[in-house]
């Protein structure tokens, strides 16, 4: 079975806007369910869990009544950090999800994930046991001597642009978690999944990524999700 975890707990401050930026509307439909879309119509997603910010779940479940979304199975609240709000999800399949079961985690407000990558993160962590969506980097990258110079470099070929559709079987996940939160690793500031998993020593193996996968977290970002739409209608 492969479940994905869907997470929509934060708030977006730096959109401007009054709502969740998850739930912000564009052409009539919330951000949140073109992102449940890509996991409805996947053919390998058996279900999944959305980890919603406190006081939005009826909004969410009656949202996805409305467009169809039946693979929604469960809404649990999201945490105070996104770490939290991983967990949380992570927490609420315990009992549910089987050990060597794979789970995908996902960004709400990346809502067009691709159907080939998302295939291809599946299909990597069914064979390695974990996958994470990335993309070579194609700046340079320099380190800081101090505020106005340097004289030191990163090779590009060394770097990879790490984002979600993440994946993962369930045993390690819940290892991970729990030994994480237990003993105060890998989950401050902008410490992620994938970052915590390198933290405790796992490695992890890079899958199919795509510049269309954008996260929506300034007006620029919204301005240029409704571009991609607009070429999608055209084509």
């Amino acid at each position: 079975m492969t479940t994905a975890i869907v997470i929509a707990g934060g708030l977006g401050s730096r959109m401007g806007q009054d709502i969740p930026k998850q739930f912000i509307h564009v052409y009539g439909k919330p951000v949140i369910i073109y992102t449940l879309e890509g996991f409805e119509k996947h053919p390998m997603i058996d279900a999944v869990l959305v980890v919603c910010i406190d006081g939005w779940q009826d909004a969410l479940a009656a949202y996805a009544r409305q467009y169809g979304i039946t693979k929604l199975k469960w809404i649990v609240p999201g945490g105070k950090t996104g770490q939290e709000s991983i967990r949380n999800g992570v927490n609420a399949l315990k009992g549910i999800a089987s050990d060597e079961d794979i789970i995908v985690i996902h960004d709400g407000i990346r809502p067009l994930v691709d159907e080939t990558v998302l295939t291809d993160v599946i299909v990597k962590a069914m064979k390695y046991g974990n996958a994470v969506t990335a993309l070579p980097y194609n700046e340079q990258i320099f380190i800081a001597d101090d505020e106005i110079s340097t004289v030191q470099y990163i090779p590009r070929e060394r770097l990879r642009r790490v984002a979600t559709p993440q994946a993962y079987r369930f045993h390690r996940l819940c290892w991970a978690y729990d030994r994480a939160f237990s003993e105060r690793i890998g989950i401050t500031g902008a410490a992620y999944a994938n970052t915590l998993m390198a933290e405790l020593g796992e490695r992890l193996y890079f899958a199919a990524g795509s510049d269309k996968n954008i996260k929506l977290t300034t007006p620029d970002d919204l301005m240029l999700f409704k571009a991609y739409l607009n070429m999608e209608k055209e084509s």
